[in-house]
């Protein structure tokens, strides 16, 4: 797949979170090719030794429901500069039941699917500001949408996620600041593998307007073109990259 390249990208500072594998490794990878200066953040996971060269992104460790450690990154992140484009991408959609969800657990699961998005955008916000402008991109899923079993904390703070969007479009607006979400379908990633048989895989296919399957690359695309000035106007609203998936 060749993907357009994006001048208004070139030299731009880039945050991803979760960019250690799945559709994070891939926007890691689709914003350095775009020649943007890119950090990311991941527990385990690390990309950057295959992405080698003058423009290698740079890895933190960090564990993001963790907030003094996440606050402690963000400050060596933005020691040498704001960051001009957040990808608030980092998730974890553990399967679950509803008899599961003790107190700790919902603190546990909204940590790591919701608040850390929230950390991120106030920290980074106010260098955006002086800096002119910024993009801040969160991603939410087709899961709450279509009312998929188990997975009932993961799709509360997904449904949470476009409506912090909406919030945070009108708060930032005036500091030429624009916030917008992805809404990803089922996307092919090593985790997601795990969950679907052949014959699972099949019924995703099926159940598309378009054959094939959704990979990083392609929502990694979609990320580009939002971050890009191309998207100057687009703010406050969910794009959606499914295949029709219904």
């Amino acid at each position: 797949m060749s993907s357009a390249i994006y001048p208004s990208l070139k030299g731009r500072k880039v945050l991803i979170t979760g960019g250690g594998s799945g559709i994070g490794a891939g926007l890691v990878e689709g914003f350095v090719r775009q020649g943007a200066r890119v950090h990311f953040i991941d527990l385990v996971d690390d990309v950057s030794a295959g992405l080698s060269g003058d423009n290698a992104p740079v890895f933190h460790r960090c564990d993001l429901t963790d907030t003094p450690a996440l606050e402690r990154t963000l400050a060596v992140i933005l020691a040498d500069g704001p960051v001009h484009i957040l990808l608030n991408n980092a998730a974890r959609d553990d399967r679950h039941s509803l008899s599961e969800v003790t107190s700790e657990f919902f603190d546990k699961n909204i940590a790591v699917n919701l608040k850390h998005m929230m950390i991120c955008t106030r920290l980074i916000a106010p260098g955006m500001k002086a800096a002119g402008g910024g993009a801040i991109i969160n991603f939410g899923s087709i899961s709450w949408h279509l009312g998929l079993p188990d997975l009932v904390l993961y799709e509360t703070a997904k449904a949470a996620i476009e409506g912090m969007t909406r919030a945070l479009a009108r708060e930032l607006g005036p500091d030429n600041i624009r916030v917008t979400t992805i809404i990803p379908g089922n996307v092919k990633t090593p985790r997601q593998m795990k969950w679907y048989t052949p014959e699972g895989e099949r019924q995703i296919v099926e159940a598309q307007c378009l054959p094939g399957r959704i990979v990083p690359e392609n929502v990694a695309a979609l990320a580009m073109f939002l971050a890009s000035d191309d998207a100057s106007l687009c703010t406050g609203h969910g794009y959606w990259i499914d295949a029709g998936w219904r």
